[in-house]
């Protein structure tokens, strides 16, 4: 089951979007073609496409037109980072931290307009790092990809609390999969859906309402105050507690991109010259730009930045972003190329020896099945591996190889196991190309790499897919339909072997 793009173009007015019709035997549509690797798709520029750059493009263009010309010098971003590091070098070491660049560009870049007053463009690029509302091109092809019924009756009316907060990077596609969560629900009779961005809602009182939790992208560490330990300590127990009792917790994407790093906000600072993952809730336009940076920039291995390093990496950016060899770059051209100078990023911490950092809420970590290393840039393709061609849970693949272009995580070795979970799905590895499964940094030794699996935690159950990264995706009916029979096992209303996938493995 191969899905490609066809020839044929179907205008849409709304959004501006180009919609192209796709089949897999005649069951999918999705969103225009996508663009080349490295590329961010049509009219998402700046977007998360491009090595979790969602926000930063547009704050660091900002940032660095120093004269505000509407236009970008290499002398003026070589300038602006050479300014910033005499600034933020405060004992004059002579090199920066990822913690001192993060500090520094948080303070340096523009921030992102607040989370409610947050709206896509009418063509549904130059979205804000918060968004709220999906875009209507998207809504449509997702609609037409539901599945008609759900495969299992429901025992009782189901309830969801869809929670779409992240602390860390934030999705354009998390109002859509919210949306999906709501179309899904109420087209099926499966279950209704209540959307919420406040991770206040994940409390014991308020719990007792649902029947499951979907964590639609959450990311670092989406549930804490950095305020009130008390109440971060609240709303963990909820959770926790909730799942346990028998309820269920499903979840797509970046939703293992959580509680991971060095510290989380209101914790204890993290060692001089740590650097992090991208799940300690340091979140935002600096801190991933900071991690590009030293990602990129750090070439004698020491997890710090000095000032001809931070002058190289900005004269390879400005390289790679001034493709016409203009000298200057509009701020349009800017956000449409910023993902060619993010290729394959992965956190310094990976290349420490410490892939993806370091667990901050093991409980959650374990109940998730592990957390984010690295991953594949969209529009990576990957083909499914079946693993579980038994499972109701994968009967809509119906034995055939599904090829997806999206975001593809890959775990922290240590994180995940087979013996944690039952794998649904994963990489076909034997069809990646070397060059691809080179742009991985410390690959597992395995080369395990599971989409989808479910596990029992306590009395519930925990569902996950790793794909939900582009919108283009939530237009794929097997994946719909695979979302839909994953979240019915969450309610329990779908039974299905959920034993780990090595036999003699603990849950």
């Amino acid at each position: 089951m191969r899905l490609s793009n066809s020839k044929t173009a179907v205008a849409v007015a709304v959004c501006g979007a180009a919609l192209l019709a796709t089949s897999a035997r005649g069951t999918a549509q999705q969103p225009a073609a996508a663009a080349p690797q490295g590329q961010p798709g049509p009219g998402r520029a700046g977007g998360g496409g491009g090595g979790r750059g969602g926000g930063v493009a547009p704050a660091l263009f900002t940032a660095v037109d120093t004269n505000k010309d509407g236009s970008v010098s290499r002398a003026e971003l070589k300038g602006s980072f050479d300014t910033w590091f005499t600034s933020w070098d405060t004992s004059r070491s002579g090199s920066l931290t990822q913690d001192q660049l993060a500090a520094g560009l948080t303070a340096a870049m523009p921030q992102a307009p607040p989370a409610a007053a947050a709206q896509p463009g009418p063509d549904c690029g130059g979205r804000s790092n918060n968004p709220r509302t999906p875009c209507a091109a998207d809504v449509q092809a997702m609609m037409g990809a539901l599945p008609a019924t759900a495969p299992a009756k429901p025992k009782q009316p189901r309830k969801i609390l869809v929670l779409g907060a992240a602390q860390g990077f934030v999705h354009s596609s998390i109002p859509l999969a919210a949306k999906t969560m709501e179309a899904m629900g109420e087209k099926t009779k499966a279950w209704t859906a209540t959307v919420t961005y406040d991770p206040a809602d994940i409390n014991e009182q308020n719990l007792k309402q649902y029947d499951a939790v979907f964590l639609d992208s959450t990311t670092g560490c989406f549930l804490d105050d950095a305020n009130d330990k008390a109440a971060t300590a609240a709303r963990r127990q909820a959770l926790m507690s909730f799942v346990r009792s028998g309820k269920g917790i499903a979840a797509i994407h970046a939703s293992t991109d959580s509680y991971h790093g060095t510290a989380c906000p209101g914790d204890a600072p993290a060692p001089a010259g740590r650097a992090g993952g991208f799940g300690g809730g340091r979140g935002g336009p600096g801190p991933t730009l900071a991690m590009l940076i030293v990602t990129q920039g750090d070439k004698n291995s020491d997890l710090k930045i000095s000032r001809d390093e931070l002058a190289a990496v900005a004269d390879g950016w400005f390289d790679k972003i001034d493709t016409a060899k203009a000298g200057t770059v509009s701020q349009a051209d800017f956000g449409q190329r910023w993902a060619s100078v993010t290729p394959q990023a992965a956190p310094a911490a990976a290349r420490s020896g410490a892939p993806g950092g370091n667990p901050l809420w093991p409980e959650f970590n374990k109940m998730m099945g592990g957390y984010f290393k690295f991953h594949w840039n969209d529009p990576q393709e990957i083909t499914y591996k079946i693993d579980d061609p038994k499972s109701p849970l994968t009967v809509m693949f119906k034995g055939a190889a599904l090829v997806v272009q999206d975001e593809t995580y890959t775990f922290n070795q240590e994180s995940f196991s087979r013996d944690n979970v039952h794998v649904l799905t994963s990489v076909d590895y034997s069809k990646m190309s070397d060059a691809d499964k080179a742009k991985e940094p410390n690959p597992r030794t395995d080369h395990d790499y599971a989409l989808s699996y479910i596990k029992r935690e306590g009395n519930g159950r925990m569902f996950y897919m790793t794909h939900g990264h582009h919108e283009r995706n939530y237009a794929v009916k097997p994946l719909m339909e695979h979302l839909l029979a994953g979240v019915q096992y969450a309610l329990g209303d779908l039974k299905a072997d959920d034993s780990p996938s090595t036999k003699g493995g603990t849950k």
